[in-house]
C-alpha cells in the first residue's frame, strides 16, 4: 500500500498536509469541550450560581461543536476529492501500462484477473484513502492528545485506561492474523469466479448446444461456494471486532466510576467535588482514546483486503514491457512493403522446442505471400513475429530494409492493417469502426469514397448502405462472415502496406473468398500481402506459398511448383480439392 501510495503527485501531498490542519483542529475542538463540562459540574454544586454561568461555557461548547463540525466536512471534501483523482489517475496508469504490454506479458496475468486488478481492486484503494484520511489520520492525534489531558487526573484511571488499550491491541492482532490470508484468497477466487462466469458467457451458445447448463451451473456453484466460504470466514472473525470493542469500552467506563466511587468515598471535603470532576472529564478523555482505537478498528477492518488489492495493481504497474520501441523514426532502404525473414527462429518462454526454426524468405511490394501447415505449425506466430508481438530467439526481421526492432511502436503498426482469424468488432457504427485509429498513412478521418471503397473491396457494400447504421458490442448484430468482411474493410482503409490475413477468410464461402481476391488483386496492386490459410483454394494464386511442417520449413514455392514436388503440401491439397480443382 505504501508503495502504491508513493504515486501521489505534490499537489496531493499538500492537500494532505491541509487536511492534517483542519484534522487537528476538529481534534482540539472536541477535546476541549469535556474542559467546560467540569465548568458547568463545578457550577453546579456551587451556591450562587447563576444561568449566565452555566450558559457562557455551554455556549462555547455549542460554538467548539459547531466548527469541529464544519472542519469535519471540509476533511471529508478534501479526501473524497485527492481519493477519486489518485484512483482515477493509477486506473489510467494500469490501462496505459497493459496496452504497453506484449503478448508475452499479457500471458502473465488472466483477462478477468486484469479486470478486476483494473476496477474492484482500485476501488478498494481509493475507498481506503477516503476514510484513512479521515480515521488514520485522526486516530492517533485523538488518542496522544486525549492521554495528555488525563495523565495528571489520577494514577488508578491510566492504568485502567492503559489496560484496556491493552486487551483491544490483543484482540485487533489476532483478528488481523486470521483474516489476512483470507483476504488474500479472496481476490483470487474472485478472478476464478470472473473467469467462470466469462467463459459461460462468451460460449453460452455452445453451452445451450450440448445442454450443458447443468455442468456450468456446477462449475459455477463450486467457485462461488469456495468465494463465499471463505468471505464468510473472514466476515464472521471480523464479526468479533464490534461487540470486542463494545464490551472494553463499557469495561473501561465502568472501571473508571468503580475507581471513581472508590476515590470520591475515601476523600473528604473539597476533595470530593474535585474527585467527581475529575471522574466525569476522564471518563470523557478515555472514552475518547477508545474512541480513536474503535476509528482505526473500521480501516483494520478493510485494510487486509486493499493491501492485497494495492499488492495487485503493484504487480501490474511492476511489469516492464518485455518489447520496447526506440523513439526515432529510422529511413527505410528498400521499397515500402518489403518483408525480409532472415533465419528466424523463435521458441515461446518455457517451451520444450522452438515454435519456429530458421525460416528465412523475401516479399517484395505487390506480392502475395502465403503459409499453410497443419494446426501448430506455427503459421500464426510467423504474424506475431512480424507485428513484433514477439521477439524473435535468433534471426533478423526487416521490413523495408530496416529490422523491425528498430521501429517506433505507431510507426511499426502504421505498415500493418491486419485481420484476425476471429473478427473482432467495436459497439458504435460501421463507419466509427472502419474509420479507426489515426497514423501516419491517414488522416484522423475517412471520406466516405474511402469508406465505401473498403466496403467494396471486401465484398460487404451489400449489407452496409448505411454508414451509421450501429454495431452491437462484439458485432453480434452481424452475421461471422459479416463481420469478417467489415473487419477486412477496416484493414483495406487504412491503405497499408502490409496486409496481414491470419487465416481470415475462413468463415466465407468460397464465392465471396474469390471475389475478395480478386478484388484485392486490383485495388491493392501495390501492397504486400502475408496471409495464413487453410484452406488452398485461397492460396492458389500466391506469389509464394510457405509450407510449416512443426514450425519448419518444408518448403517454399508456387502453387504448381508445391504440388508437383512437395509431399507434404500434395497431402493438404488432396484433402481438400480434387486434382482437376487443382489444376
Amino acid at each position: 500500500m505504501l508503495k502504491l501510495l508513493k504515486r501521489l503527485n505534490k499537489k496531493e501531498w499538500l492537500t494532505i498536509a491541509v487536511s492534517v490542519l483542519f484534522i487537528t483542529a476538529q481534534v482540539g475542538f472536541e477535546l476541549a469541550i469535556p474542559g467546560y463540562m467540569t465548568q458547568i459540574t463545578t457550577a453546579l454544586e456551587t451556591k450562587g450560581t447563576t444561568a449566565a454561568t452555566i450558559l457562557r461555557p455551554g455556549a462555547v461548547m455549542l460554538l467548539y461543536s459547531l466548527l469541529s463540525m464544519a472542519s469535519s466536512v471540509i476533511v471529508g471534501y478534501l479526501a473524497a476529492h485527492i481519493a477519486a483523482g489518485f484512483a482515477a489517475r493509477v486506473r489510467g496508469q494500469v490501462f496505459d501500462r497493459v496496452m504497453a504490454y506484449s503478448t508475452a506479458d499479457i500471458n502473465r496475468f488472466s483477462i478477468p484477473s486484469l479486470l478486476t486488478r483494473s476496477t474492484n481492486d482500485i476501488t478498494q484503494v481509493q475507498m481506503i484513502i477516503a476514510m484513512g484520511m479521515q480515521v488514520l489520520i485522526k486516530a492517533p492525534i485523538t488518542a496522544v492528545w486525549a492521554i495528555t489531558k488525563i495523565a495528571n487526573k489520577g494514577w488508578q484511571w491510566t492504568t485502567a485506561t492503559g489496560a484496556a488499550v491493552v486487551v483491544l491491541v490483543l484482540m485487533l492482532t489476532v483478528i488481523l492474523t486470521l483474516v489476512q490470508p483470507k483476504f488474500k484468497r479472496v481476490q483470487r477466487l474472485t478472478d476464478r469466479l470472473n473467469l467462470v462466469t466469462r467463459e459461460n458467457l462468451n460460449g453460452i451458445r455452445v453451452v445451450h448446444a450440448f445442454n450443458a447448463e447443468d455442468y456450468q451451473n456446477k462449475k459455477f456453484d463450486q467457485a462461488n461456494q469456495e468465494l463465499t466460504g471463505t468471505n464468510l470466514f473472514a466476515n464472521r472473525v471480523l464479526g468479533l471486532m464490534n461487540p470486542g470493542m463494545s464490551l472494553i469500552s463499557n469495561g473501561l467506563t465502568l472501571a473508571v466510576y468503580a475507581i471513581g466511587a472508590s476515590l470520591i468515598q475515601a476523600a473528604s471535603g473539597a476533595a470530593k467535588l474535585t474527585l467527581f470532576s475529575n471522574m466525569i472529564v476522564f471518563s470523557s478523555y478515555a472514552l475518547q482514546v477508545i474512541m480513536a482505537f474503535l476509528l482505526l478498528s473500521i480501516i483494520f477492518v478493510i485494510l487486509p483486503r486493499v493491501s492485497v488489492s494495492a499488492g495487485r495493481i503493484n504487480d501490474v504497474l511492476a511489469v516492464t514491457p518485455s518489447v520496447t520501441y526506440p523513439s526515432k523514426v529510422p529511413a527505410a532502404t528498400e521499397p515500402a512493403g518489403t518483408i525480409v525473414f532472415d533465419h528466424v527462429t523463435f521458441r515461446f518462454a518455457g517451451a520444450e522446442a522452438p515454435a519456429i526454426t530458421d525460416l528465412s524468405f523475401t516479399a517484395h511490394p505487390g506480392d502475395t505471400i502465403a503459409f499453410i501447415g497443419a494446426t501448430g505449425s506455427g503459421k500464426s506466430t510467423v504474424l506475431n513475429l512480424l507485428a513484433r508481438r514477439y521477439d524473435v530467439t535468433g534471426g533478423r526481421i526487416t521490413i523495408d530494409g530496416v529490422d523491425v526492432k528498430d521501429y517506433p511502436e505507431e510507426a511499426l503498426n502504421d505498415k500493418f492493417g491486419y485481420i484476425p482469424q476471429k473478427a473482432v468488432l467495436f459497439s458504435g457504427t460501421i463507419r466509427s469502426n472502419l474509420d479507426y485509429g489515426t497514423g501516419a498513412n491517414k488522416p484522423a478521418t475517412l471520406a466516405d469514397t474511402d469508406l465505401r471503397r473498403a466496403l467494396r473491396v471486401a465484398q460487404a457494400d451489400d449489407f452496409t448502405s448505411d454508414l451509421d447504421a450501429p454495431v452491437a458490442q462484439h458485432g453480434d448484430n452481424f452475421s461471422g462472415g459479416q463481420k469478417q468482411r467489415l473487419a477486412i474493410a477496416r484493414a483495406v482503409a487504412r491503405r497499408p502496406e502490409i496486409l496481414m490475413f491470419d487465416d481470415s477468410f475462413s468463415a466465407l464461402d468460397y464465392a465471396t473468398d474469390a471475389k475478395l481476391r480478386q478484388a484485392l488483386h486490383q485495388e491493392a496492386k501495390g501492397t504486400t500481402q502475408v496471409i495464413v490459410a487453410q484452406r488452398i483454394s485461397t492460396i492458389m494464386d500466391a506469389t509464394k506459398i510457405v509450407v510449416l511442417d512443426e514450425g519448419r520449413v518444408a518448403g517454399i514455392g508456387t502453387h504448381a511448383d508445391l504440388l508437383a514436388h512437395n509431399k507434404v503440401y500434395q497431402e493438404i491439397a488432396y484433402s481438400q480439392l480434387s486434382k482437376k480443382e487443382l489444376a
